[in-house]
């Protein structure tokens, strides 16, 4: 049996062997993770291959803006009354004077009855007197025929004449009381044209601002009542109002090529010039409003589109508003001879492809169609390390 004392002295000998025990499992363990780091996937920045224009290398200056009619209407009614008749709807095309809406003219019709009765009366007055004229006329003649082989009194041809001067003034405030009644007629023939909404101008309804029933009233500030029946633009006078620095001003000039990208057509260029520049300051904003026109209006540009207009030194032609495929000039690299792009594959392995590069675009390079596609991605600045069938790692 052994002793406390040797019993501790064995002990101590397993205790220190337990330890070396574990400090082997925390030794394999540390390798095995530093041979996992270094097998873990390089770690890349990415960038894609996307859509360039030509154009852009004539670019001097850039801002935003939205596209506006330059010829727009709110038509409302000259007259007061219940609407009773709407003939277009939003995106109608009329033309000037094709009737848009039609207001209750029951309180209007009898007095333009009324007036045209006031011209016929008038009209069958003045043919009457104008009879009478002819009768005094003919009479005075004949007095002065007696008067001259002695058979009448000079009485007798002082009263002939009166009565021919009586009838000429007769006919003279016939006339007027025609005019008079005519010019009435006009008045109550505008009255009734006032419940009639036409358009001005050739254009596009753009919204309807009332139905039928509505109360339209030309001050529509009153209870339950509407102004504006429908808002209209002409479409023809479509410009881009775009607000430039007022340090910028200076670099812009009337007739300047610009080219136009609207966010709704992101695939189109737009050829245009400066048509006009506001001369004022917002000083809230110190811009100042360039109006741009289009070269060539196309359908499909409505108004209230947002628009970006980039100023040009020079005209762009039509090839130059036609996009390319371009992409950082930091992803083209040398392997082996020949230019190359480390493209990022679905499994995050590397591809090298070769590429041809052509005009610098602004902060990208042209590269010729074929090899890639847009939304590729590829690697930006790769390592020399970096080769074809690498796994990575690409960073957020």
């Amino acid at each position: 049996m052994l002793t406390p004392l040797a019993a501790a002295r064995g002990a101590a000998p397993r205790r220190r062997g337990r330890r070396w025990i574990w400090l082997g499992f925390v030794g394999i363990a540390a390798a095995l993770a530093v041979a996992a780091w270094s097998r873990r996937a390089p770690e890349v920045q990415a960038t894609s291959v996307a859509s360039a224009y030509p154009s852009a290398r004539f670019a001097e200056l850039s801002a935003s803006g939205y596209v506006v009619a330059q010829r727009r209407a709110a038509v409302a009614s000259k007259a007061t009354g219940r609407l009773v008749e709407l003939a277009v709807r939003e995106g109608s095309v009329v033309k000037a004077g094709d009737l848009i809406a039609r207001i209750d003219a029951a309180d209007v019709l009898p007095t333009v009855l009324a007036a045209e009765a006031g011209v016929r009366q008038a009209e069958a007055t003045r043919r009457q007197a104008a009879v009478e004229l002819d009768n005094a006329r003919a009479d005075l003649e004949r007095t002065l025929g007696l008067k001259d082989q002695g058979f009448v009194s000079p009485q007798a041809v002082d009263s002939a004449r009166r009565r021919a001067d009586a009838a000429a003034a007769a006919l003279a405030a016939n006339d007027a009381a025609i005019a008079q009644s005519r010019a009435q007629l006009n008045v109550q023939r505008v009255a009734r044209d006032n419940t009639e909404i036409r358009a001005p101008f050739d254009g596009v309804v753009l919204v309807k601002n009332a139905n039928v029933g509505d109360l339209i009233t030309p001050l529509s500030s009153a209870t339950g009542a509407l102004g504006a029946v429908v808002t209209m633009a002409d479409m023809s006078t479509l410009e881009v109002e775009a607000d430039v620095s007022e340090a910028n001003v200076g670099r812009i000039r009337i007739d300047q090529p610009v080219e136009i990208a609207l966010d709704a057509l992101p695939d189109k260029r737009f050829a245009g010039s400066v048509a006009r520049i506001v001369p004022t300051v917002d000083r809230a904003k110190a811009t100042v409003m360039t109006k741009i026109r289009f070269e060539q209006l196309d359908p499909r540009i409505l108004p209230e589109m947002a628009a970006r207009v980039v100023f040009l030194s020079q005209a762009a032609s039509e090839a130059d508003r036609r996009p390319v495929m371009a992409l950082n000039p930091k992803a083209v690299v040398e392997r082996d001879g020949r230019r190359v792009v480390l493209r990022i594959g679905a499994d995050e392995r590397l591809e090298a492809v070769p590429v041809s590069v052509g005009r610098t675009l602004g902060d990208v390079v042209e590269i010729a169609p074929g090899a890639l596609k847009p939304g590729e991605r590829v690697v930006l600045a790769p390592a020399d390390t970096l080769a074809a069938g690498t796994r990575v790692t690409v960073a957020k």
